[in-house]
């Protein structure tokens, strides 16, 4: 499974790259706002720090002008990947860009049809909201099991990118599915690592190391 970070927090972005476990990132344009810079600067500094994609949002609602965002988002960096909503308008603007080689990450999913339109578009990705199914009453990861069979049925080569991730779990669930790529909050990233057992038999060798008064090297 694949990580990617979803923030546009430069500092976030910096540590977990770091790491060595980063395998991209995506924005949109409430991260971008709490970010406080704009949107080509900030871009620009993000995909200068990672090599994988880095998903940018166009704000336009008709095809014309979410192209001529598109073609605006796309010279900022090589890595950019177009963020596109999941309407009549981002799909034929989704078709026309993977068509032409650019990387495209269809947003806003929230049913298995959705999805299925998306692929069909040829997108790289297809952004299920998780969190936000669960929210109305209704099962998130059962709409990425259902995902996952339809893609696998057709050996569609669009990626499974989790998203409205809450919880830890949901980044478990996600990966016991199948989901190709999760993304995640950096809290919730870091938080995966956590478990007090492991907390628990760290202070014990800790505490018998100190007292063999030994050194390594």
């Amino acid at each position: 499974m694949k990580f990617f970070v979803d923030t546009a927090d430069v500092k976030d972005i910096r540590e977990l790259n770091d790491l060595g476990l980063l395998d991209g990132v995506t924005t949109n344009p409430s991260l971008i706002l709490k970010s406080g810079g704009s949107i080509a600067e900030v871009t620009k500094e993000i995909c200068s720090i990672v090599q994988g994609p880095v998903s940018a949002e166009v704000v336009a609602v008709e095809y014309k002008e979410m192209m001529r965002e598109a073609d605006f988002l796309s010279k900022i960096a090589d890595n950019v990947c177009i963020k596109l909503p999941l309407t009549l308008d981002g799909l034929k603007a989704c078709k026309d860009l993977t068509s032409s080689g650019r990387l495209v990450n269809v947003t806003l999913c929230f049913s298995a049809n959705q999805a299925l339109l998306a692929a069909k578009a040829g997108a790289s990705f297809i952004s299920p909201f998780i969190g936000r199914v669960d929210d109305i009453g209704l099962d998130g990861m059962e709409l990425i099991q259902e995902i996952r069979q339809i893609y696998d049925n057709y050996d569609f080569n669009t990626e499974i990118l989790a998203a409205s991730i809450r919880t830890v779990n949901h980044v478990k669930q996600a990966a016991l599915i199948g989901a190709d790529v999760v993304t995640a909050p950096p809290a919730t990233l870091k938080a995966l690592v956590k478990h007090p057992l492991t907390d628990k038999g760290l202070e014990t060798f800790l505490a018998d190391w100190e007292k063999t008064g030994q050194k390594i090297g």
